[in-house]
């Protein structure tokens, strides 16, 4: 069955909550393990039901949001998600107070139990309507992003369409593309101000309303940071500040030097080479195919998967008119499937996207004998380390794609991830500030924005963008908008998976890719450090695993020549 043909139908909720309560009610009366397991397997199947609907309905609307039925279905979602959540919230109450709950523990995984204690420490039914607010203002920022319609050089282009001329080898070109589309945040700054100011407003009460100090300490659990705390996330802060930050200045050097600039600007960053940065050869499809190959080199396991994905048509990778922006993985309960949106431009990251998204549906691909939905996936800082990783270990066929430039996609790849690391931090620091202080004005983030950049960013130079200059990049990060706190979590896998690049490129550690595999088979079964444990990988936040790490890949930079990257 291909994925148009899946079948998509609006749950009636009260049909639904007959059914799900029939069965909370055998769990409480349950006497005996059996009769408990058999309620709760129950109870899995309808919750199923339910994940796979609303991720059905969430693809389609993101692959067209202009598309009225989905558009409705997206409304309907946004009204009624909290009341199916206020469902769950009174099972996972159920679960943990039954006299069975030690028993349970023996044939369901724990992160199960741990979820559960998370999620009744977050929900009210009193605060339905608060929820439901919240879910639509992030619908209006992901199709406000999606309206861009920017017109360049006679061509009306999305803002991920227009995201290769900012990384033209034309300095012009990339001045007149940034230009455009910083424009389109200024012009609409209101708009985006306006929605993080309700969402900032709505988030901060439903906190104070469960007894959370603020909306910080509501994410954290949200989150479920089990294995960490506030603290510890404050303290890897502050070693990415002062250990990376020297590193990136370092790279963004040799790159000025390299392009035969005296003084990089923000429109200088995004060109790595003066030549042009690689691209990837061939066209989507071919791209694709190119992956299959790969993945059947690589393992039987990847091989199996990626047949899988491109027979259902299960990848929706081109960029186009009212389709919303970024890439992510997900997956379809009911139909075992796990699913790749994505907004092919015609750069590296295309490649990227058919592996760091790739690696994310692996883990799920194999993950699929886990029933409860929510532990499907890891936490997200471990489920990034299956994505982060996937991307090094497909480097050996690298040369498939950009051919002659593989060694340049090669070098610019794992700078990148060493350069993201304090733009990573920067959006939790971000966002802790303000969410700490609710009753900022607009101007009052944005200036905190700015002051945080310039510390972990430094080699930003606005000069030239004055809106970017006054705090305004930050509205293209969906995250801030529509999953706060999600984001140190890709700088705590992006150390992980440094380790894993090691192991399989540069000790060439044949462990290395069993390793990989038992944590995409194992999903969201352990915590962020039990997973760190079972692949063998040193913690973040250990002491000297930071050091280690970036000295390793500080001196594989720094062993590639200038005469290599030609």
């Amino acid at each position: 069955m291909k994925f148009s043909d899946y079948t998509y139908v609006r749950p009636d909720f009260d049909s639904y909550k007959h059914n799900y309560l029939e069965a909370l009610h055998n769990l409480e009366e349950a006497a005996n393990l059996e009769s408990a397991k058999t309620a709760i397997d129950e109870l899995n199947y309808l919750r199923g039901t339910i994940d796979t609907a609303v991720n059905l309905a969430s693809i389609r609307h993101s692959i067209d949001t202009t598309d009225p039925y989905y558009e409705a279905e997206d409304t309907f979602w946004n009204e009624y998600q909290p009341h199916f959540e206020s469902l769950d919230f009174r099972f996972y109450r159920c679960l943990l107070a039954s006299p069975l709950v030690e028993e349970l523990k023996t044939i369901y995984p724990e992160t199960f139990f741990l979820f559960a204690e998370s999620r009744v420490k977050l929900f009210d039914e009193s605060l339905i309507e608060l929820f439901q607010k919240e879910n639509q203002l992030t619908s209006d920022y992901g199709k406000l992003i999606a309206s861009a319609q920017l017109e360049f050089q006679g061509d009306s282009y999305t803002l991920a369409q227009l995201r290769p001329f900012t990384e033209h080898k034309n300095r012009e070109i990339r001045l007149e593309a940034i230009n455009i589309q910083t424009a389109f945040f200024a012009e609409n700054e209101t708009k985006f101000d306006t929605i993080y100011d309700e969402l900032i407003k709505v988030r901060t009460e439903i906190a104070h309303k469960l007894g959370f100090e603020n909306y910080v300490a509501f994410a954290d659990v949200q989150m479920n940071r089990w294995d960490y705390d506030r603290k510890m996330i404050e303290t890897y802060r502050k070693e990415i500040l002062e250990k990376v930050v020297p590193i990136t200045q370092k790279l963004y050097a040799r790159q000025a030097k390299r392009n035969q600039l005296s003084k990089a600007t923000f429109a200088d960053l995004p060109l790595v080479y003066p030549n042009g940065n690689a691209t990837p050869k061939g066209t989507a499809n071919e791209l694709v195919e190119k992956a299959r190959t790969m993945y059947h080199e690589l393992s039987q396991e990847t091989g199996e998967f990626f047949d899988f994905m491109v027979d259902h048509e299960l990848l929706d990778l081109l960029s186009k008119k009212g389709k919303q922006s970024g890439g992510y993985c997900t997956f379809i309960q009911e139909y075992q499937s796990p699913f790749i949106f994505a907004n092919f431009n015609g750069t590296a990251a295309d490649v990227d996207v058919l592996t760091h998204e790739a690696g994310h549906a692996f883990q799920a691909f194999q993950s699929r004998w886990i029933k409860e939905p929510e532990i499907l996936f890891p936490n997200f800082e471990s489920c990034e380390i299956h994505s982060m990783s996937m991307e090094f270990i497909a480097w050996p066929w690298m040369d498939a794609f950009f051919e002659e430039e593989t060694a340049k996609y090669k070098f610019a790849h794992l700078a990148s991830s060493l350069l993201f690391l304090p733009y990573g931090v920067l959006v939790d620091h971000f966002q802790q500030e303000v969410y700490e202080n609710p009753d900022w004005t607009p101007e009052q983030r944005k200036t905190c924005w700015r002051d945080l950049e310039r510390r972990y960013c430094p080699e930003r130079d606005y000069s030239e963008f004055p809106d970017l200059d006054r705090g305004l990049y930050w509205f293209r990060q969906g995250h801030i908008f529509e999953s706060p706190f999600y984001y140190i979590d890709y700088t705590l896998a992006q150390v992980c998976a440094f380790q894993f690049w090691y192991r399989s490129i540069v000790a060439q550690d044949p462990t290395a890719w069993q390793d990989y595999l038992a944590i995409c088979q194992v999903g969201g079964t352990q915590t962020f450090l039990e997973i760190l444990e079972t692949a063998h990988l040193r913690s973040p936040f250990e002491k000297g695993a930071l050091d280690d790490t970036l000295k390793a890949v500080d001196d594989y930079l720094e062993n590639v020549s200038e005469e290599q990257l030609k």
